[in-house]
């Protein structure tokens, strides 16, 4: 009888990757359902913003041009150097405070997904000068606090916005190497090692302010340690999945 030999082998070279192209698709996909996700859940509306680093060259981030989050799509992505300026706007508006984002990724090169909104819950943290601190293992990535950034102290009376690159170093230099920081009177950003857990980390500080007022009525707060904050941290960016398909499924189709 004839002998056949067979040969197999393990070496992952040989499996098919995803092309840059694709790869650049999938991000721009997941920033349009991140627009989306945040207006569904309440913590953007009309205003604010959600951006990516861009994973072909990371000296770039993509954002969308000026518009509603809640009507983004495909189309309206566009790329950005680290000094906010657009790489080609074709005559489209973009956002005023680009800057918010430039600055962040220029300082901190493990983000790869900042979120600026205006949640009414944070801005009456921002404005009390309570301190956001975890009263609970979703939100436990707050591990000893949120620092609040006053726009005051960066630039004197201003229009509250931060509108160019020594305001946004400013606010990077405040939020250091935390997952968030709130604005005086104006918001709050949130950082993420993906578009899926910036998201996650944003819906889940406003939550987490809204358990913190409601606890504060009620007594004296419990919260989590640095330890449990650490440990529960940990243990949930593993989880972070299930809440983005979830979310992802309540948008559908997107253009």
């Amino acid at each position: 009888m004839p002998s056949f030999e067979f040969s197999f082998t393990n070496d992952l070279s040989q499996t098919p990757q995803p092309s840059a192209a694709n790869q650049q698709s999938a991000l721009i996909e997941d920033l349009v359902y991140a627009n989306r996700i945040l207006y569904d859940q309440g913590v953007l509306d009309g205003f604010g913003h959600v951006s990516a680093r861009d994973e072909k060259n990371p000296t770039h981030f993509l954002l969308s041009r000026s518009m509603a989050p809640g009507l983004v799509t495909t189309k309206d992505i566009l790329a950005y150097d680290l000094e906010g300026t657009p790489i080609d706007s074709s005559g489209r508006a973009v956002y005023l405070e680009r800057f918010i984002h430039a600055a962040i990724y220029r300082a901190r090169p493990d983000v790869k997904a900042v979120v600026h909104s205006h949640s009414p819950s944070l801005i009456a943290f921002s404005v009390t000068g309570t301190s956001l601190r975890p009263v609970y293992h979703l939100s436990s990535f707050l591990g000893s606090g949120a620092p609040i950034f006053d726009i005051r102290d960066a630039s004197g009376m201003t229009d509250m916005l931060i509108r160019n690159n020594q305001l946004g170093d400013a606010l990077a230099k405040v939020l250091g190497d935390k997952p968030v920081a709130l604005m005086r009177g104006h918001g709050a950003v949130v950082v993420g090692n993906a578009v899926q857990q910036a998201v996650y980390r944003v819906v889940y500080t406003d939550v987490n302010a809204r358990l913190q007022s409601e606890a504060a009525r009620l007594g004296s707060i419990t919260f989590l340690s640095p330890e449990e904050a650490a440990k529960s941290a940990a243990t949930l960016d593993a989880q972070v999945p299930r809440a983005w398909e979830l979310w992802k499924s309540r948008i559908g189709k997107i253009e």
